[in-house]
């Protein structure tokens, strides 16, 4: 199934990309995604400390996927 993935902060820098069209397995979950992009993008590594949202919406883990949903891949934010 094809998914749009965003990238924001510095998960941007990681992948060199700020939006990309991407294919997924049928009925796969936020934690299966995140495994999926850490074989693709390596510079994803710490991606279990991302929020991810579904169409603008944080999701856990268990979270399924479905076709044409927008993903947002969210680093953690520090400062002050």
């Amino acid at each position: 199934m094809k998914i749009q993935l965003l990238f924001f902060g510095i998960a941007t820098d990681m992948t060199g990309q700020n939006s990309i069209a991407y294919s997924l397995t049928e009925k796969a979950t936020v934690k299966q995604l995140k495994e999926a992009l850490l074989k693709d993008y390596s510079g994803l590594k710490n991606i279990q400390e991302f929020a991810i949202a579904v169409n603008e919406e944080y999701a856990t883990d268990e979270i399924m996927i479905k076709e044409g949903d927008v993903i947002a891949i969210i680093p953690p934010v520090s400062g002050g």
